[in-house]
């Protein structure tokens, strides 16, 4: 059972002017979104992670970095296509307001199931592969490193809206009522029996209880269990 954490780049320049930027080339991190990133990078420093895999846009890829480097060991850092930019063909480059009057926004808001972008993707496509690369990342990185691996995955809000709705058994035409932030972290773990969501767009908060329990000498780590507590349970610490 591992666990990934989603991380939203950055706060970018498109994000400050209101400008949709998709998968357009240059788009990088403005001054807040550096600091954004330095502040989700410390959260996460106390969980050493399995690995880094972040989107190939380069925004993504400065979230990323940024990560690794606050990591006492730096894990590997590797780039997933899955986890791209919703590619929102012609709607790419366009002022947000402008969007806004587009008789297609009304359904990319009520029902993103029937959105299609023109010279783009439908948002099934994007919600697809994103959460097919997630779900085969996360079974990689456990069957490498075992029972309470965390990794991370730096991608986009969309994208990770996407993957939170399929965790928590939502509709995509649902998937609105979700809300992920620049550089905000949402956790999910994937188990046999279905995927816990742990927490969305957090911005703040010890990230500590993430970390496995140490291995015991001469003893391979025991799974947990996947059995949803009823009632709630005590939490991490009782359990780690």
């Amino acid at each position: 059972m591992a666990t990934v954490i989603l991380v939203r780049h950055g706060r970018t320049t498109a994000n400050a002017s209101g400008t949709l930027a998709g998968r357009l080339p240059g788009v990088r991190l403005d001054e807040t979104g550096v600091a954004q990133a330095g502040r989700t990078a410390e959260r996460l420093a106390a969980v050493p992670l399995a690995g880094v895999v972040t989107s190939p846009l380069e925004r993504c890829r400065q979230t990323a970095k940024a990560l690794v480097a606050a990591q006492p060991a730096a894990p590997p850092l590797s780039t997933e296509r899955g986890i791209t930019e919703c590619d929102y063909g012609e709607w790419a480059g366009r002022p947000i307001k402008e969007l806004a009057k587009e008789k297609l926004w009304s359904l990319v808001q009520t029902q993103p199931s029937a959105a299609a972008f023109p010279g783009g993707e439908a948002m099934t496509a994007m919600q697809a592969r994103a959460v097919g690369a997630v779900r085969r990342l996360d079974a990689a990185f456990e069957a490498e490193h075992g029972v309470g691996a965390v990794w991370v995955a730096v991608s986009h809000g969309d994208v990770i809206k996407s993957v939170l709705a399929d965790a928590l058994g939502m509709h995509l035409d649902l998937f609105q009522r979700l809300h992920v932030d620049p550089a905000s972290v949402s956790i999910v773990r994937y188990t046999a029996t279905r995927p816990y969501v742990l927490a969305t767009n957090t911005h703040a908060g010890d990230l500590a209880w993430l970390a496995p329990p140490p291995r015991k000498r001469g003893r391979a780590r025991s799974a947990r269990s996947t059995d949803a507590v009823v009632g709630g349970g005590a939490g991490p610490s009782a359990t780690a």
